[in-house]
């Protein structure tokens, strides 16, 4: 207890003479202080960029404000389908959703990987194919559902046996890809003679759009369903939900058991091959906050030592140990690292909300960053980091200087 109550009383020694050093000579106090700030605050901000591209893991419209994808699906399942879990009933799910005032629409997509031959070669290739419910306001993987016939007609009230289209919307890659046009046949073998798909539209995919470079053909979903065999189910991988009223996820996350409900934060995450990066990201920021934090810290607190040998050589004449030094030196550094985490977190959230300012302004993005309180402790965790290792040198030549004092 002795021990532990000596400890305290150096820390307040510490703490007194860190406030008196800003009062009497804050330059190189506050110039600490700034450079874990800076450091500590570029972190936040990255690592709300990587919370960001963690949480996006759908590839949809850009117009839809939320998901609801099975728990087990993860970038690649969702993208392309390969199977996995599905959800069913949608058409009905959808139209219940729908029904709700706060929802402008509710979409069911399901995404199969569809073989096509070649116009030209008659070789089979792969393409994309998006079964969904026409909006004339949604927009999925950059295609506008507008080149389908409203609605869904072969669906028919979930008998499957209204008028066959055959519509199908490709993008540009997709067009090239096969060598079709407006007009061509798309021959599937999955498909019969009946259930034969034509291009109807070849659109032009911004540039800007994740999916730009891939094949992808947008059809109906209940004639994609009848090709692929998940009529019976009526199967889709996902369900896209726009809204402007946030309270509208509470209701989603009952519709099914064991789904998700993701929330669009922005395009970012479409632009991610692997779900790696984020955690990549957020790695770099915490070692380039932790080194950076060191330097300036160290540099500046061994300077600060340096000019406060006098008063360590007092603190020797009156008994003060140089274990007991060493402590109120230390102190002295995590407490200034400390205030610089502090300042470091106002200035992270100050950059999250610059970016995803940036973002809707510049990219049309809602939002690229995310805040999570965690990344109040985390912040500060650095922080105590970076006032621990860079406590070292000063504590180090505290003691040179006192040993020169000694001397002298």
């Amino acid at each position: 207890m002795p021990a532990i109550r000596r400890t305290l009383a150096l820390s307040a020694l510490a703490v007194r003479r860190t406030v008196g050093r800003l009062r009497a000579s804050p330059q190189r106090l506050v110039l600490s202080v700034l450079g874990v700030a800076l450091a500590v605050g570029l972190m936040v901000a990255v690592t709300g960029i990587s919370l960001g591209l963690a949480s996006e893991s759908v590839v949809s419209s850009d117009e839809t404000d939320y998901w609801i994808v099975p728990e087990e699906s993860n970038v690649q399942s969702v993208v392309v389908s390969t199977g996995g879990v599905q959800l069913s009933e949608v058409h009905d799910t959808s139209a219940r959703i729908a029904a709700d005032e706060r929802v402008d629409y509710s979409l069911p997509v399901l995404l199969e990987l569809l073989p096509v031959r070649d116009a030209a070669t008659g070789d089979r290739t792969y393409l994309l194919a998006v079964g969904v419910v026409a909006h004339p306001d949604a927009e999925i993987l950059g295609l506008s559902t507008e080149g389908l016939t409203p609605v869904d007609p072969h669906y028919a009230n979930g008998s499957y046996d209204g008028p066959w289209t055959g519509e199908a919307v490709l993008n540009d890659a997709a067009a090239q890809t096969i060598n079709a046009s407006t007009g061509t046949t798309l021959e599937s073998g999955r498909s019969s003679a009946n259930q034969s798909l034509a291009v109807a539209n070849v659109a032009s995919v911004d540039s800007a759009t994740a999916m730009g470079q891939v094949p992808v053909a947008l059809v109906h979903l209940s004639e994609l369903q009848a090709i692929t065999g998940a009529e019976r189910g009526d199967e889709a991988d996902q369900i896209l939900v726009s809204t402007d009223d946030p309270t509208v996820k509470q209701r989603l996350q009952g519709i099914y058991p064991r789904t998700t409900v993701v929330e669009r934060n922005g395009l970012a995450a479409q632009q991610v091959s692997t779900s790696n990066l984020p955690l990549a990201v957020a790695v770099s920021a915490v070692v380039t906050a932790v080194v950076v934090g060191v330097l300036f810290v160290t540099t500046l607190m061994g300077l600060e030592v340096t000019a406060d040998r006098e008063h360590l050589g007092t603190l020797t004449a009156i008994g003060v140990s140089r274990r007991s030094q060493s402590i109120v030196v230390a102190v002295e550094t995590v407490t200034v690292a400390v205030v610089g985490g502090v300042g470091g977190l106002l200035v992270g959230l100050v950059g999250i909300l610059g970016i995803n300012a940036a973002g809707r302004e510049f990219l049309g993005l809602d939002s690229i960053a995310t805040f999570d309180p965690l990344l109040v402790g985390y912040a500060l965790t650095i922080a105590l980091v970076i006032g621990l290792v860079g406590a070292v040198y000063p504590v180090v030549l505290s003691r040179r200087t006192d040993a020169l004092e000694a001397v002298l």
